[in-house]
């Protein structure tokens, strides 16, 4: 019968291993709370200053902190490692209470560590560098500055655009007067890289800017507004030509004259909606039948409100030439009314009236003295009775090319009217 070795049975055991596996645990966890719990040190630098009731300082009694003579210090943290070892710069403030400040001074505070609720009050702040912190407690003033700036794009070929529009146009800038002094304007640059062929507009920073265009410390400083809008307008440039419309008559046509116009074209900006459609400016009409050959007048050039005049020229001056045409003047004795008003009757008292024509050579040498009728329209002398000059319209048989020269009056008749006899 074999006997089995004690030690082995032990060894073999599931108990055994059981009770060293848990023994060795309580070994390891008792090494670690011990080192948890040693003391331990560890320095932390660029610890941020923060200001604590600078706000309520601002509010109510109007002053405000300035030239801080540090931003951050320097921290000796002590405590169980594990607490300590879990920290970093960035999870501490170094505060300073200015709430109970009331009159403007330069001072000094004392610095408190703050440290992030799960370690406060395990570990401590055994050393600071500095202690304390040195500011000015300035009177809080105000300063309106203008909006200024530039667009740093580029418009599209064939676009212009007006200067850049700021809103709101002022800042007011609240802080010390010793500050606020050298502000001069706040500049804006906005648009960069663009390239643009419409308005364009951004909500956008600005810069302070002193008198000789450099920029401005902005410690401790608040602003109305923290953005501008800024917008660029942009319109559409075309060249737009003049021109006149005519009244055709008297054998001249547009073919038979010759238009020259003073400037011949007007640049014009504007939106693109109202100048797309704009081919030319009509400065005006002119009636052919009112000269004989040449014509020149100075027109006004006048264009829609949201469009806007580049050239500068306010004026054209137009000139109109009869070409291919002659006149020539004849007697006419064919002499009549028309439209006489019922209840009365007229009297021609005009034996002859001379009419200048044109037209061609050969239509004149067509006409003849007798060819022509000179009639004049009672239809507005229901009313009247005695001896009046009464415009005529004449009518030439055969040729309808050819016309008077003259404006409407240059020839009447003498016409007697009275009652008819019952």
């Amino acid at each position: 019968m074999n006997k089995t070795n004690p030690m082995k049975r032990i060894y073999n055991s599931r108990l055994f291993w059981i009770l060293v596996s848990l023994a060795a645990s309580f070994a390891l966890w008792m090494y670690v709370i011990g080192v948890d719990t040693d003391e331990y040190s560890a320095v932390f630098r660029d610890v941020p200053v923060q200001l604590v009731g600078d706000e309520t300082l601002r509010e109510s009694r109007n002053l405000v902190i300035t030239d801080l003579d540090t931003k951050a210090v320097t921290v000796t943290v002590t405590g169980p490692r594990r607490l300590v070892t879990s920290l970093t710069s960035a999870d501490l403030t170094a505060q300073v209470d200015v709430s109970r400040l009331t009159r403007a001074s330069y001072t000094s505070q004392q610095v408190n560590i703050v440290f992030p609720s799960s370690v406060s009050g395990s570990v401590q702040a055994t050393r600071r560098t500095p202690e304390a912190v040195s500011f000015m407690v300035a009177n809080l003033t105000k300063k309106d500055v203008p909006v200024r700036g530039g667009f740093a794009g580029t418009l599209e070929e064939g676009y212009t655009a007006e200067s850049p529009v700021f809103s709101p146009s002022v800042i007011t800038v609240y802080g010390s007067e010793a500050y606020l002094q050298n502000i001069d304007y706040a500049w804006v640059t906005f648009g960069q890289d663009m390239v643009v062929s419409s308005t364009y507009s951004v909500d956008t920073g600005f810069t302070l800017m002193d008198t000789n265009g450099e920029p401005c410390t902005y410690e401790n400083l608040t602003f109305s507004d923290d953005t501008v809008e800024a917008a660029l307008p942009v319109l559409q440039v075309k060249q737009v030509p003049l021109d006149v419309d005519l009244i055709e008559g008297a054998g001249a046509t547009r073919a038979t004259t010759k238009i020259s116009i003073e400037p011949e074209f007007v640049t014009l900006a504007g939106d693109s909606a109202i100048l797309g459609g704009l081919n030319k400016i009509v400065l005006g009409t002119i009636d052919l039948t009112d000269f004989s050959t040449t014509y020149s007048e100075t027109y006004s050039i006048t264009v829609d409100n949201e469009l806007r005049n580049l050239t500068g020229v306010t004026e054209a001056t137009v000139s109109v030439e009869v070409v291919g045409l002659e006149t020539r003047t004849y007697s006419v004795t064919n002499l009549s009314y028309t439209n006489l008003p019922e209840g009365l009757e007229a009297e021609i008292m005009t034996e002859t009236v001379d009419v200048v024509l044109r037209g061609t050579a050969e239509q004149l040498d067509a006409v003849k003295s007798e060819n022509i009728r000179a009639v004049a329209d009672l239809t507005d002398y229901k009313d009247s009775t005695g001896t009046y000059m009464v415009p005529v319209r004449f009518r030439i048989d055969g040729d309808t090319a050819v016309g008077a020269i003259g404006e409407t009056g240059d020839y009447t008749v003498s016409i007697e009217i009275r009652k008819a006899k019952a």
